[in-house]
């Protein structure tokens, strides 16, 4: 481990392959670290995933105006775009982490199946022997590997499977499941109408069932109540139009939906904690 300011560390790094990309997961970096006693990070803002697990000693998780108290065995995330804090809490022994950070499409989906949500961005006692071995399995791969290999990759991803299956509970149940039929007609609705402004009474119409039911039944099945994932389209999509082309913030503006450049910089700025230019001048850096 080399020393640093707040602990000593070992990071390691990975780029992905076309394995990686096409199983939808693969790991960005991760590491080990012993802390000082002073040990802090953040304010922190990250663009992946990373999950920290807790080996020895005790931390302070801060999220969204909360703060919770962590010990061995115990983990927490970082999801992407979300401020945090962490930092040791003097104790014998001191704090020791390790931490993987992952990519892709279906690193969400399995956290959630784990229990990790970005409401709820930590577990107590999850950290069992089954699933500290195939961290330190990932972490071990890693540190070995000199180049990217489609059997590096291979190893990697059954590590990170391997994880995830000892984190998932017997019991867990999917919210990401492929949704019911007209709950899937009212996504596909809502994913090609959302820039129009409809509402979640339109949506339910569309779907032929009662306002509240309609809320009821797509929030259990996809995660989230109908009208913030409406948001969350028009939000991806601006995002999208920010980093990728060279329209003008204002017309992104009127091409999502919204009445005027006030409104919208205010709904991205609410979503994302930061204005459109500032994202687009960020990504040019």
């Amino acid at each position: 481990m080399k020393e640093y300011e707040y602990e000593f560390a070992r990071f390691l790094y990975y780029t992905p392959g076309p394995l990686d990309r096409e199983g939808g997961m693969w790991p960005v970096r991760a590491g080990r670290s012993r802390a000082k006693p002073q040990y802090k990070v953040g304010p922190k803002r990250i663009e992946c995933f990373s999950l920290h697990f807790v080996l020895e000693g005790k931390a302070r998780f801060e999220f969204g105006g909360r703060s919770v108290e962590l010990q061995k065995n115990d983990l927490f995330c970082l999801f992407p775009g979300r401020t945090y804090h962490y930092s040791a809490i003097r104790s014998d022994p001191s704090l020791q982490l390790c931490w993987l950070a992952l990519d892709g499409e279906r690193v969400k989906p399995l956290l959630e199946l784990a229990g990790v949500t970005p409401e709820r961005p930590y577990r107590k006692e999850a950290v069992t022997p089954r699933a500290w071995k195939s961290v330190d399995r990932t972490l071990q791969v890693l540190e070995g590997a000199e180049r990217w290999s489609p059997v590096v990759s291979l190893e990697l991803q059954s590590g990170i499977y391997g994880m995830f299956a000892a984190l998932i509970p017997d019991t867990a149940t999917s919210a990401s499941e492929e949704p019911a039929g007209w709950i899937r007609e009212c996504l596909d609705y809502m994913e090609l109408h959302a820039t129009e402004g409809i509402s979640v009474q339109q949506v339910a119409e569309f779907a032929g069932v009662h306002r509240s039911y309609f809320a009821s039944a797509f929030a259990g099945q996809v995660g989230m109540p109908p009208q913030k994932y409406i948001q969350k389209v028009r939000m991806d999509k601006a995002k999208r139009l920010i980093q990728e082309t060279d329209a003008t913030v204002t017309e992104i503006a009127y091409s999502l939906g919204y009445p005027n450049l006030y409104s919208f910089t205010r709904a991205f700025k609410g979503y994302y904690q930061v204005s459109p230019m500032a994202m687009r001048t960020a990504g040019k850096k």
